[in-house]
């Protein structure tokens, strides 16, 4: 099925520093509810009206708080634009910000790319966490600590959308690697990744040690739903 080789496409994804858990436990839970999302970010009046949160979001501040990162996150699966397994206009630079010491030169040149790549797309967490490594070896202390914001907050919208725990309270993303950017910041490696009729994925974790830690549950519904919907030959 061509719609799960898409999905397992993003199952190889370097390994990032972990995120504090506890951040994460103190984060309110609720299941989102599209059609509001739909009317909140289409409503000029509303203070989640999407081009406004996106200008938000796109200059250099740290004004946003969780709740308009939940609705510019989740809404922007509404968007005309949204595909959630199109391939990325831009090569992938994460295997250079591998090496530790980076040249000035290369620093820039993976930084360019980086900011070109979410121009494109502007919630690849993969590109994004390469930029902020990027930009802390280029010395630019500040503007990395402006997108780990960004980046910190984007995690904390998927996770306030339920524990993933089981399918009840399966999270919410809008592209699959971003189930794997998730644990990977929560500490974990996946081990395996299953589907579950009619629209939930598990991956199976286990801690830095190798030690099992079970598994977490994602909604993919919406994800399916908008894609067939903009893309019905896939069926």
């Amino acid at each position: 099925m061509i719609l799960r080789t898409l999905i397992l496409i993003f199952a190889i994804i370097p390994a990032m520093a972990s995120f504090s858990q506890t951040d994460f436990e103190r984060i309110p839970r609720k299941k989102p509810d599209f059609s509001q999302i739909q009317r909140e970010i289409n409503d000029r009046t509303s203070p989640y009206y999407y081009p406004r949160l996106m200008e938000e979001f796109q200059r250099n501040d740290t004004i946003m708080k969780l709740d308009k990162y939940r609705y510019l996150y989740l809404g922007y699966s509404l968007q005309e634009d949204y595909n959630p397994y199109r391939t990325p206009s831009f090569t992938n630079m994460a295997a250079n910000i591998d090496r530790a010491n980076l040249t000035r030169q290369e620093c820039d040149t993976v930084i360019k790319y980086c900011n070109m790549a979410m121009q494109d797309n502007p919630f690849d967490l993969q590109q994004m966490s390469t930029l902020i490594s990027a930009l802390r070896q280029r010395g630019s202390t500040a503007l990395a600590d402006i997108w780990q914001y960004k980046f910190n907050y984007i995690l904390m919208a998927i996770v306030s959308t339920g524990t993933g725990l089981d399918e009840e309270n399966a999270w919410y993303v809008i592209e699959p690697q971003h189930e794997y950017v998730l644990l990977n910041m929560m500490g974990f490696v996946i081990t395996n990744h299953l589907f579950y009729e009619p629209y939930y994925e598990f991956l199976t974790v286990t801690d830095r040690n190798g030690k099992s830690a079970g598994g977490y549950y994602f909604n993919i519904h919406h994800i399916l739903e908008e894609y067939f919907r903009k893309f019905p030959d896939e069926l």
